[in-house]
């Protein structure tokens, strides 16, 4: 596999989990979320699915920066 496909898999996936994140914090913050007095199911499911693309998202951008190490590495070696 090619650096560039992962870094390029890893850009997609730090884009993917941020759209993600948009999403779910536009449900959060909907109107109905506002007037209601308790969480509804809707509320609960997006604050987990928040989680998880925070969780994806900081695992796509470790990913990332693996990448540029070994880019770095690769360049140290061949100077």
């Amino acid at each position: 596999m090619a650096i560039n496909s992962i870094s390029d898999t890893a850009l997609q996936g730090i884009q993917r989990g941020m759209r993600q994140m948009r999403r779910n914090a536009t449900d959060i913050a909907s109107a109905n979320q506002l007037t209601a007095k308790t969480p509804t199911k809707d509320a609960v499911r997006a604050l987990v699915e928040l989680h998880q693309s925070s969780l994806q998202t900081s695992a796509s951008v470790k990913a990332f920066k693996t990448t540029d190490a070994l880019i770095g590495s690769l360049l140290d070696v061949k100077a």
